[in-house]
């Protein structure tokens, strides 16, 4: 059977399952489109060029009403943003491609659990309970062995927002009357509670947090005492707002863990799903807690896994199958088409151990290989590599991408040496978990807490990955690189090597390989450093 599906709000994507197989995930924001974009036909173009023949299914996630008059009246094409049910998804027989295809859309809130469930290693027939927290929603569920969801309770309503708008608070540029935080709140504020010394709140902090979390989700102006509140345009720097967003970061997860305490039976696997299952520290709480057997969480826990999700749950209706096989590299191919003003460089072929050279000596390169990596984690096929001892690395890492300094580089390592430098002895080859630093030898990738969010590789996972953290290891003694996206601002992954010329010309990347052949930018004062001095 043949799915193509498709998300129509922010993070779109259009994916394609056959016979149970995820064969590819094109998302709107790649190739340099702008971050949490939503499809458009350039996408569809992409995603019919992929398919050898018609699908036997088209799907339609679900999402808020599209206009007024699905509002009033419903739809017979959007299925809709909540609701578990299965038997209230839409079912269209042969409503596409003239009769020979079929039409389904089920909720948003389904699409994530499938997602979840579908991707995970857990077993058909497995019961396991599901977290789903992101922008909207905030609540667990019960999945038996017949795949039957039932809502234990939503928890939170809107924890994302409430996440991310605390970094509107502290951010003077952000209008206080802004309904919604902006896109990339959540993350960065993530990066600044890792930097918090402190766990307990104010008396005025403490009445922050009842307008925070209590009651509905509000904008800041709608408190009272906002001229008065702690660390109202303090800046992002500021050491006690930093105090509190760890502490605020804390007071949510325990909203969430207080209630699986109380409600849910300990032994059983959790899946998490929503785009606060990005929050790599509350997955590793998740973890800690020793409440479930085990935790998974998929690569595209966002939206971005939601075209999946609904795809999944299309395939599960007609088939009886929740399962898919899958790989995290399920992109589009990078297009290594050379343009005629591509000069400046010195090219070299494929050679792993003059790579790791280079950057044992300090120079940093984009590195592309294959297909891109689905979800918004850059996990070694479009990615900015670095030797990852020295923090001026860092320094210069978030120079190139133009953003904060205090945002933190993940590392990537051979997964056979990462229990010894990360405490590691599980495979953790998506980005989603954070680990603790055991030597002080690896300043780059250790944030300021001394954890790190961790990709292990293996031979399988990411062969050419692998290869080159071989040749860097035999060099320096450690499997590990910086790696972090390789993209421009604001933008999703770089994807044909004409933006990656011009990413080189304006961010002062010292060059760039591509599917193995080297490209080493003359102007580099690193790279000329490299041939002069020695290598």
């Amino acid at each position: 059977m043949k799915i193509l599906s498709y998300n129509p709000g922010h993070d779109g994507a259009v994916s394609f399952i056959e016979d149970g197989k995820l064969r590819f995930s094109l998302e709107a924001e790649k190739d340099s489109n702008y971050r949490y974009s939503a499809i458009s036909v350039a996408q569809v173009l992409d995603a019919v060029g992929e398919l050898d023949a018609l699908p036997d299914v088209v799907c339609m996630s679900g999402w808020w009403p599209l206009d007024h008059h699905e509002f009033l009246h419903g739809s017979s094409r959007n299925g809709g943003y909540r609701g578990v049910a299965s038997g209230a998804a839409i079912i269209d027989k042969g409503r596409m491609f003239k009769g020979k295809a079929d039409y389904f859309s089920s909720t948003h809130e389904r699409s994530h659990i499938l997602c979840a469930f579908g991707m995970s290693p857990f077993p058909k027939g497995t019961p396991c309970y599901a977290l789903i927290w992101e922008g909207e929603m905030g609540g667990f569920y019960e999945i038996d062995a017949d795949l039957n969801i039932t809502l234990i309770s939503d928890v939170l309503t809107q924890p994302g927002n409430r996440y991310g708008l605390l970094y509107g608070l502290a951010d003077p540029t952000f209008p206080k009357d802004g309904p919604y935080p902006r896109s990339s709140d959540a993350g960065k504020l993530m990066a600044i509670a890792s930097f918090s010394t402190r766990s307990s709140p104010t008396t005025e902090e403490r009445d922050l947090l009842t307008f925070l979390l209590d009651g509905p989700y509000r904008k800041l102006s709608e408190y009272d005492r906002l001229d008065q509140a702690p660390h109202l345009d303090a800046g992002l720097d500021d050491p006690e707002f930093r105090n509190f967003a760890g502490i605020y970061s804390d007071a949510i997860f325990e909203r969430f863990q207080d209630f699986a305490c109380a409600h849910l039976q300990r032994g059983r696997p959790l899946l998490i799903a929503g785009g606060c299952g990005l929050n790599c520290d509350w997955n590793s709480k998740w973890r800690e807690t020793g409440l479930f057997s085990d935790v998974f969480v998929p690569p595209v826990a966002n939206d971005s896994g939601s075209a999946i999700g609904t795809a999944i749950d299309a395939q599960f209706r007609y088939t009886g199958n929740p399962k898919i096989e899958w790989d995290v590299y399920a992109g589009l191919p990078f297009r290594t088409t050379e343009p005629d003003e591509l000069d400046g460089y010195d090219i070299y072929e494929r050679d792993d151990c003059r790579i790791a050279g280079m950057l044992a000596k300090d120079l940093i390169l984009g590195w592309a290989h294959g297909r891109y990596e689905i979800g918004p984690r850059a996990l070694g096929n479009r990615s900015i590599l670095a030797a990852p001892f020295r923090d001026e690395t860092r320094v210069r890492l978030n120079e190139i991408k133009q953003r904060e300094q205090f945002r933190p580089i993940a590392p990537v390592c051979l997964a056979e040496d990462a229990a010894e430098w990360f405490e590691c002895r599980v495979d953790s080859p998506h980005m989603l978990f954070t680990y603790r630093a055991t030597t002080d030898a690896l300043k780059a990738v250790t944030h300021v807490n001394g954890t790190a969010r961790l990709q292990t590789v293996t031979p399988v996972s990411n062969p050419d990955l692998h290869a080159l953290l071989e040749a860097f290891k035999a060099r320096t003694g450690f499997g590990v690189l910086c790696n972090t996206s390789l993209n421009f601002k604001t933008k999703g992954f770089i994807n044909n090597i004409t933006d990656l010329a011009a990413y080189v010309d304006e961010h002062g990347l010292d060059g760039f390989v591509v599917e193995g052949r080297a490209y080493l930018a003359r102007a580099s004062p690193q790279y000329r450093a490299y041939l002069t001095g020695g290598r």
